[in-house]
């Protein structure tokens, strides 16, 4: 893998688009939150394949916490599952703020990453080296990789700990029965680069997920003006304007979002992700998606479907 120092950002992939967000949320989100429900619910039942409706979605609300939306809210809470590439804009924040990785470092990327025996071939258009916010927008797993294999032992924990991604949420109440996220420090490079990218050694609920992104929230408003802050930013919003993550935006809402897809084990079906915050410009919930069978782009088509019907959509339908 070459790691390439350059300066400008290239615009290569970002004319490859085909798709743009078509409307902007209004003000912030004062709506009580059974419109939320009904967002939610809606998009778990409209949703074209039979096995969504055993969607797992969670809406917080990010200033306080609470829970506004949910759906299989006790499946959710008992669900583990690898996170995929979701754990990509948590690290890479982390890492950026303490100095610990250059945002303007440039990866190569061959498309045909194998890491001990996991082939995890990235799925974007062939491409000049991927600087920080560009890799974020298309998910570079060779990129991510390359971070990896920078971290010191035991650092991936440090930096995860912090998001709340590993401990007890008590989002589905006292009597939920809630699961509690399962990590194995890695001990060897290659196990480094599988946990990053959410491959091995880490399984997450999603509660813990969206709790990780309502403390990613937090840090992106009060560090606006950093650097690991605006890299971040951007990528979410290239990511789920018109990079992996973009079905998330044909609701007509903009968000910041991340999609991840795993193998779920022991089958080798997979699972999807699609985590968001929303509306982009300023965002005021947090919006989580698991679909026990299916990919990421597919869990970013139901939050695309919420978000249609959503408080945050100056233009959706009344009922």
């Amino acid at each position: 893998m070459q790691i390439v120092h350059t300066s400008p950002v290239h615009g290569i992939l970002r004319s490859l688009a085909i798709l743009a967000v078509s409307g902007a949320p209004s003000a912030a989100c004062q709506t009580p939150a059974p419109a939320w429900q009904s967002a939610v619910d809606r998009a778990a039942r409209q949703s074209p394949n039979a096995t969504y409706p055993d969607a797992r979605i969670i809406v917080l609300d990010i200033a306080s916490g609470r829970l506004l939306a949910s759906h299989q809210l006790a499946d959710a809470a008992r669900t583990v599952a690898a996170p995929g590439s979701t754990l990509k804009p948590l690290v890479l924040y982390s890492l950026i703020s303490a100095g610990r990785w250059n945002p303007a470092n440039r990866v190569t990327c061959d498309r045909q990453l194998v890491v001990a025996g996991h082939r995890l071939a990235c799925t974007h258009p062939p491409a000049p080296p991927f600087d920080a916010r560009e890799a974020l927008t298309w998910s570079c797993n060779s990129y991510f990789a390359a971070v990896a294999r920078t971290l010191e032992p035991g650092e991936l924990g440090r930096l995860l700990r912090p998001t709340g991604l590993l401990g007890l949420t008590r989002i589905a109440g006292k009597e939920g029965g809630e699961a509690v996220a399962e990590f194995r420090e890695p001990s060897s490079a290659d196990s480094e680069q599988l946990a990053l990218l959410g491959v091995d050694g880490v399984r997450v609920t999603p509660l813990e997920l969206a709790m990780a992104y309502r403390w990613l929230a937090i840090e992106l408003a009060a560090h606006s003006d950093s650097d690991a802050a605006q890299v971040v930013r951007a990528g979410l919003e290239d990511s789920a304007s018109f990079g992996m993550a973009g079905q998330a935006s044909l609701g007509g809402v903009a968000v910041l979002g991340k999609t991840g897809t795993a193998e779920s084990a022991p089958s080798p079906r997979t699972h999807g992700w699609f985590v968001g915050l929303a509306p982009a410009k300023n965002p005021q919930v947090v919006i989580a998606v698991f679909l026990p069978a299916g990919r990421g782009a597919d869990a970013a088509h139901v939050a695309g479907d919420l978000l249609a019907n959503s408080p945050v959509n100056a233009n959706r339908k009344r009922p």
